[in-house]
């Protein structure tokens, strides 16, 4: 296979240096706003002396704002004594999709979570999937990338870890995402893994957790705790963050999205009603949602059921719906 050209991001950061610095990714990016221009992503590194690294991101989304309001908050509160080793923070990874509350990026249509492990040629999404795929994830040894349902889905918050061949990198995984402290714990079964930032850092050996923290395009005072407490965990369980573990009000609930038929997909254009709330339990063939036609008044709308057990895990939060869009998740209690 023919090595890869260097990344054409830079960095403004040293992170080899001890004590706090705030600085930047560039990407070279010429529009018409500027021949010369950069995409330029903030960056945080905390170090204090030799041990650990964690990498925490936010933003992989731009509508999902849990991780990015806690990691900014995290960015001038931590502080080298708080630690011993490497906190990297990167609160906005698609930086571009922040800046226009949206999920993907105005640029290139770009999903970051979607376009790893990325190419130093490739769009401005992909050149910076590169940069982390080769730069940032080698630097690490455990990774939390922190998501909610942005502005068209809502979930039961949870922290989630993938099903591994190495089974001592999943039993780590899956208790750095059980101390994390949210209500709900998942093994997650991804719809499509193979571009995943997730699969990237799991690629490398490295512990990996990830979260969904309800959606709706908001933040409110209890999913910001969540995600407060969940970083400040997980860097405690890093060994890094010199402090105890916050304690949730209860331990969480484990549950699992075992295969694709738990994601309930439309087949049809029009305006959702939703019969069952966040949480349910679901019965095969319970009644799970109606789909209205916009087309013409009078007609009988279209029902779909469910075609496994489980407990409603997410929802669209967005009534208009269209072919092909996810409208519910089914997850399955585990022990």
């Amino acid at each position: 296979m023919a090595k890869l050209p260097p990344s054409s991001v830079s960095t403004t950061v040293d992170f080899e240096a001890d004590g706090i610095q705030h600085g930047f990714l560039k990407l070279p990016y010429s529009h018409d706003g500027s021949a010369w221009g950069a995409i330029m992503t903030p960056i945080t590194v905390i170090k204090n002396g030799e041990g650990q690294t964690a990498l925490l991101t936010g933003g992989n989304h731009g509508d999902e704002y849990e991780g990015i309001t806690s990691l900014l908050k995290l960015s001038h509160t931590l502080t080298p004594a708080d630690i011993k080793g490497r906190v990297i923070i990167v609160p906005m990874m698609n930086h571009p999709a922040v800046e226009a509350g949206s999920r993907v990026s105005p640029i290139d249509n770009g999903n970051m979570n979607r376009a790893f492990p990325g190419h130093p040629y490739g769009s401005m999404t992909e050149r910076m999937a590169d940069y982390f795929s080769r730069h940032l994830v080698p630097l690490c040894d455990t990774a939390l990338d922190i998501h909610s349902g942005g502005k068209t889905l809502d979930m039961l918050p949870f922290a989630a870890a993938h099903r591994l061949t190495d089974r001592i990198q999943e039993f780590r995984c899956i208790e750095g995402a059980r101390l994390f402290g949210a209500p709900y714990c998942f093994y997650m079964e991804e719809m499509d893994p193979t571009q995943l930032y997730d699969t990237t850092v799991e690629a490398q050996g490295k512990v990996f957790v990830t979260t969904e923290l309800r959606g709706g395009g908001t933040t409110n005072p209890e999913t910001i705790e969540m995600a407060d407490r969940g970083i400040h965990n997980f860097l405690v369980y890093s060994g890094i963050l010199l402090k105890s573990y916050i304690e949730p009000t209860s331990d969480p609930i484990f549950l699992e999205i075992p295969n694709a038929q738990c994601y309930l997909q439309s087949e049809h254009n029009g305006i959702l009603e939703l019969c069952v709330n966040l949480g349910d339990d679901i019965k095969e063939g319970d009644l799970i949602a109606r789909v209205y036609s916009t087309e013409r008044s009078g007609q009988a709308p279209i029902e779909y059921r469910s075609q496994t057990h489980g407990i409603l895990a997410a929802r669209r939060h967005l009534a208009k719906i269209s072919l092909g869009d996810t409208f519910a998740v089914l997850a399955k209690p585990i022990d």
